[in-house]
């Protein structure tokens, strides 16, 4: 399978999963009933997706792992910290969800979305080192996903 077909069908997973997420979560509920835990995870996830859209602009990523053709190498705002801080964001939500409503399943489809988002991580990056040719010592500098530690 070809890396643009793989990237499509994580794609497809992510929302996927992400949707099963909210469907099967109560988190609607747990943010009305204000439920701390899940304001905190829902509220980060909002903080760091939307600083991570601040920082890159328009028309500067896609949804796909593969670099935008005419894409700049972002490396301020959360960037300084991690490498894709969106995919940060939408693990942050998916915890959330996982806190409004607990249960195997959602930690199932919480597992299988880390997964989908890892995958496309592995792509992006490889296919950044070849477009930049400082992401490899940028990776070196900085942690994937969670700041210091990952």
């Amino acid at each position: 399978m070809s890396t643009q077909r793989l990237g499509q069908l994580l794609v497809v997973l992510q929302f996927l999963l992400l949707a099963l997420l909210v469907w099967n979560s109560a988190i609607l509920d747990a943010l009305v009933q204000w439920h701390i835990a899940v304001w905190l995870a829902f509220v980060a996830s909002g903080i760091v997706g939307l600083s991570a859209l601040w920082a890159n602009r328009p028309g500067n990523f896609n949804i796909h792992p593969h670099p935008h053709p005419d894409g700049e190498f972002v490396r301020h705002g959360p960037y300084r910290w991690v490498r894709h801080p969106m995919y940060s964001g939408v693990l942050l939500f998916g915890i959330a969800c996982l806190l409004a409503d607990p249960s195997l399943q959602a930690l199932l489809y919480l597992i299988s979305l880390t997964l989908v988002l890892f995958g496309k991580v592995l792509i992006e990056e490889r296919l950044m080192a070849i477009k930049h040719d400082s992401y490899t010592s940028y990776t070196q500098a900085t942690k994937r996903l969670i700041p210091w530690i990952f």
